[in-house]
């Protein structure tokens, strides 16, 4: 049985020895704790030289950058290091494996958990310094990096925010701060430790992933004892069981220990470095690193990755940027509900003051968990900007603070932003804020026509006023307007399938004819009409859709049949309150609102009753929930494929079409059975 002592530089109260066995040969592992005492170190290393297989020494703190043993100044160190090179024995110092599992652990998380895991994570560091070639990894996947060296170290309440700014904390600034006492000064100042708790407070608060070193394990956890760890994913390395149950008892969702796991006890890196040493018989001297590394890779050794509570949960982040529709919406900010309460005429003032309002989060959303088992969490962001005041700026205005808000939904940790429906003069908008912006974003187009859809199928099954030939197809009458654009042939082929009959309207009839033979092939029985007049056939349907605004001044609601369900997915509405007020027979619906999945939904109000959101904004979720950060609906395009498979990702993930909308809101069913009466009386007439 052969023999591996480690002496560790950490706690005496965590020694242990254990048999087990490791590639077919059993081993006797020992550790020996020195409570930082170097030279108890020393005589440790002496004594068990020639009693011991393989030797290791664990817990020496190497300064950050390349050289990391050439940037050693602790003269006591030095000389531990120097013996070991002088010992006859390979001596593990843990440093190669621990580099290379550090990397691989990330790289290969990344990688197994869809590519886009730590993708704009905020991550914060207890310490950068010890961690530095995990910080390098993760870098690559995200800009938000926090490290809290300079308070922890030396009581500055000073969070660094990038590797540059570590880097030179690391090098010249610590080198300063050595020689002046400021740790004391600080430690002093009440005002200072009260700046130093509540940097750290809202860092942990921010982070969504926190990097604990090995040593000074507990001392670390003890700066976020007054908080919950509730959500937040913890990486470490050599996590003992008990360190285990401490941040499961503290809420901790995951935890990944970046230290393989190659036998039954966990050890240190430096142990598992040990047992390579020993049965590979890595020689000592220059090739021992490039040996091991040789191993490492051949061995692919895997994180262990540690679920608490859910197994593979996982929670994805949104962004959705809500557009206040008007001086109502406006007033759910709270500080602009102040001002009209208080100055009830100064709401023209404030809309256009809003116009110039950088982007600001309005709400976080918490609670929505999918019927996978996936959560997803996000932030509602707002440009401030109306409507109304979007007409009186370039699109160029409202792009660049879109982009702006893009920017901060990245640094907020969002993994794909959503925007609200723009009006029609911003088309080209959205398309290009999708090429520069921060992060993915997609419009919500797709499920905005598949929801629009879904709710005019329920409206006519709640009027009740079209019957159903063979338990399927509606008898009745459907009319698109706007029929070729991009949500018109989508609202056409999807109206095809579902109505008897079916007028397809655009001012192209070369695009009409295209789009009759694609219908024509998809569904050979519907009856399809084309026209370029809108007016034509108007007095006859049933249903009508409305995909495009140039209609606005060709299309009197006077002339529809009673209970005429109209369907307006433009923006703004082509008709407006007024019109509708003239005809109490005829129902307008905007589309349907969508019912989130999840028990304990946290989110402010957005004019829906708690729970509902509208296609835009679920659209975003569901596409959260799946982890596709894509460029899914792309400024105005609406793809038949996409609707369909959106439509199908949102019924995987328990979204419910929850209410029909009409100009004002929700439609209860009393609303509808309203419309429906008052329409029937008309038609008796």
């Amino acid at each position: 049985m052969k023999k591996i002592i480690n002496i560790s530089l950490g706690p005496e109260s965590e020694n242990y020895q254990t048999e087990t066995e490791f590639m077919g040969k059993k081993f006797f592992i020992q550790r020996f704790g020195t409570d930082g005492d170097l030279n108890k170190a020393e005589d440790f290393l002496l004594q068990w030289n020639k009693e011991a297989d393989v030797l290791c020494i664990s817990g020496i703190e190497y300064p950050a950058g390349p050289g990391r043993r050439k940037g050693i100044k602790h003269k006591k160190t030095k000389e531990l290091l120097e013996l070991c090179d002088r010992l006859r024995m390979p001596v593990a110092t843990g440093e190669t494996l621990n580099r290379v599992s550090q990397e691989w652990s990330i790289r290969n998380i990344q990688f197994q958990q869809g590519n886009n895991f730590f993708n704009n994570a905020n991550v914060l560091f207890f310490s950068g310094t010890e961690n530095q070639t995990l910080a390098r990894v993760m870098s690559e996947y995200t800009d938000n990096l926090m490290f809290a060296d300079p308070l922890i170290k030396d009581n500055i309440p000073k969070i660094l925010h990038s590797l540059k700014e570590l880097e030179a904390y690391a090098g010249k600034t610590r080198g300063m701060l050595s020689i002046i006492p400021i740790k004391k000064l600080a430690s002093s100042a009440k005002r200072i430790r009260a700046l130093y708790s509540y940097q750290m407070e809202k860092a942990l608060e921010k982070a969504n992933i926190l990097v604990i070193p090995h040593k000074g394990f507990y001392d670390y956890l003890d700066m976020c004892m007054g908080q919950q760890l509730e959500g937040k994913i913890i990486i470490t390395d050599t996590a003992y069981p008990e360190r285990v149950d401490l941040l499961s008892r503290l809420g901790a969702d995951m935890i990944i220990d970046t230290t393989p796991r190659l036998i039954g006890p966990v050890v240190e890196d430096v142990v598992i470095e040990a047992l390579m040493i020993a049965v590979f018989d890595v020689s000592k001297g220059r090739k021992m690193k490039s040996d091991l590394l040789e191993i490492i890779s051949e061995q692919r050794l895997e994180p262990r990755i540690i679920y608490p509570f859910e197994k593979n949960k996982r929670i994805n982040r949104f962004a959705y940027l809500l557009l206040p529709l008007s001086q109502d919406h406006l007033k759910k900010v709270k500080a602009v509900e102040m001002i009209s309460s208080f100055l009830p005429k100064s709401m023209n003032t404030v809309e256009k003051l809003m116009a110039y309002s950088p982007p600001f989060v309005y709400s976080r959303v918490r609670g929505i968990k999918s019927r996978t088992g996936v959560e997803a969490e996000g932030w509602l962001l707002s440009i401030g900007e109306t409507l109304d005041e979007m007409q009186k700026h370039s699109p160029e205005f409202t792009g660049r603070k879109i982009l702006k808000a893009a920017e901060k939904a990245k640094q907020l940790g969002a993994q794909i932003m959503g925007i609200a429906m723009l009006p029609r003069n911003m088309n080209g908008t959205s398309l290009e804020v999708g090429k520069y912006a921060a992060l993915p974003i997609t419009t919500g187009n797709s499920y905005t026509a598949s929801t629009a859809l879904w709710a005019t199928a329920e409206a006519v099954r709640q009027m009740g006023l079209s019957k159903l030939k063979d338990g399927k197809i509606l008898r009745a009458k459907a009319m698109v307007i706007g029929a070729t654009g991009a949500i018109g042939s989508i609202c056409s082929r999807l109206l095809a399938t579902a109505f008897e009959e079916v007028c397809i309207v655009s001012r192209n009839m070369a695009k009409l004819l295209s789009l009759q033979e694609l219908i024509q092939g998809q569904k050979p029985g519907v009856k399809l009409q084309l026209s370029t007049r809108a007016e034509r056939f108007l007095d006859d349907m049933d249903v009508l859709v409305i995909a495009s605004s140039k209609v606005r001044d060709s299309i009197d609601i006077m002339r529809v049949k009673p209970g005429c369900v109209i369907t307006d997915i433009t923006r703004p509405m082509i008709f407006s309150r007024k019109d509708i007020e003239k005809r109490p027979d005829v129902l307008v619906i905007t589309g349907g609102e969508i019912e989130l999945p999840g028990e304990d939904l946290e989110m402010k109000d957005i004019a829906l009753p708690h729970g509902l959101v509208y296609a835009g904004l679920a659209e975003t979720v569901i596409l959260a929930l799946e982890g596709r950060f894509e460029e899914f609906s792309r400024g105005t395009d609406t793809e038949w494929e996409k609707v369909k498979e959106i439509y199908k990702l949102g019924i995987k993930h328990g979204m419910k079409l929850s209410s029909i909308s009409g100009i004002d809101g929700p439609l209860s069913e009393d609303d509808i059975a309203r419309v429906k009466n008052r329409a029937l009386k008309q038609r008796r007439r």
